[in-house]
Order: C-alpha cells, then sequence, then structure tokens
C-alpha cells in the first residue's frame, strides 16, 4: 500500500513569493498614500472623509492579510485557504469600486485599457525588485493615482481568480486533510516488533 505518512501536512505558506501577496502588498502601500494625500481633508475641525478613507485602506489590508492567511491555513484545510482567498478576492473587489466612485465623485477620468498611460502602469508588473516607490510617479496627481490603483488592483484580481481555481482542481483531486488522514489509517502497518495487546 502507499506510504501517506510523510504528506499528511503538505508543504505551505510561502506566501511572500506569491505574486498575488507581492501585489497586494503594493495596493495596500499605494492607497495608504493615495489616501493621505487626497482623502485626509477638514472641514470646519472634522474629518468628512475619515469613514471613507479608513474603509479603503482597510479593504486593500483584508486583501493582502486573506492571501497570507489562506496560504498559511492550506497545510491542514484547502476549504479555509479557498475560502480567505476568495475573501481577498472580495476585499479587493471593494477597493476598486472605491477608487472608481473616487474618480466618478471627483470629476475625473477613467482611463481605458488602451490608454497609453494605463499601458505603462500595467507593464510596470514585468518589473523585477519593483516596490511602490516604483509607482509613485504616478501618485503626483487625484487622477493618475486612482487609475494607478485601478490598474494594479485589477491586475491582482485577475492573479487571485487564477490562484482560486488553481486551489479548486487541487482540492478536487487530492482532497484535504480529512481524505489524507483516512488514506494514511488505511495504509499504516503496525511495527512486527511491537507486543500484541490483548
Amino acid at each position: 500500500m502507499e506510504n501517506y505518512s510523510e504528506n499528511l501536512i503538505p508543504l505551505h505558506g510561502g506566501y511572500r513569493n506569491l505574486k498575488s501577496y507581492q501585489t497586494t502588498t503594493l495596493i495596500y502601500d499605494l492607497t495608504v498614500e493615495f489616501c493621505n494625500s487626497y482623502m485626509s481633508y477638514k472641514t470646519n475641525g472634522t474629518n468628512k472623509s475619515y469613514r471613507t478613507y479608513d474603509q479603503m485602506v482597510q479593504a486593500a489590508r483584508s486583501g493582502r492579510q486573506n492571501i497570507a492567511e489562506g496560504c498559511q491555513a492550506s497545510g491542514t484545510s484547502k476549504k479555509t485557504e479557498l475560502k480567505l482567498v476568495g475573501v481577498a478576492r472580495a476585499s479587493l473587489e471593494e477597493a476598486l469600486q472605491d477608487a472608481e466612485d473616487y474618480i466618478r465623485q471627483h470629476q475625473l477620468q477613467v482611463w481605458s485599457k488602451t490608454d497609453l498611460r494605463s499601458q505603462v502602469i500595467r507593464n510596470l508588473a514585468y518589473t523585477t525588485n519593483k516596490s511602490y516607490t516604483t509607482y509613485m510617479t504616478y501618485m503626483e496627481t487625484p487622477e493618475s493615482a486612482a487609475n494607478c490603483l485601478l490598474c494594479i488592483i485589477n491586475q491582482t484580481n485577475y492573479l487571485l481568480d487564477r490562484q482560486i481555481q488553481a486551489v479548486e482542481k487541487e482540492f478536487l483531486e487530492h482532497g484535504g486533510l480529512s481524505e489524507r488522514l483516512y488514506k494514511a489509517r488505511q495504509s499504516f502497518k503496525p511495527s512486527p516488533h511491537l507486543p500484541r495487546q490483548n
């Protein structure tokens, strides 16, 4: 019989190497920069934009944190991993809507995918050793900054959709921990040197 004892809990973690995690880190940093630059105004001593500011930052943070948590949980529960990556995807959709709302409410222009400015930003995804400073020139105006966020979030959502599909496929093909435990118990052979119990 096949020996399952060595892979009951497969290798997991390593989320820092995932492109989805790396880009959600960029999204989080750039969202904080965007909010600090363009959403922290005050009127009569009251910060009118604080609620939206906080929602945008928390949505970006949730995308990042749920990828990390899901990847870490993947060793014992593919179901949990799938759920958390799905939460990350939903959080980034919320962040996308917030950026679109900002553009609409401030009468700014949404750059299309074919716009040269969008294409330049999208091509930065292929830059090695990129960080949020790679995108800082696009944070100099509200329109450019919001469109920069749209580009990166859309790219990351594509990565997360593929990641979800991969986790679903792996779960269907190999099952989860309960299936591996069952197979391990089925293949377990007690040592012949152990005394038999009456």
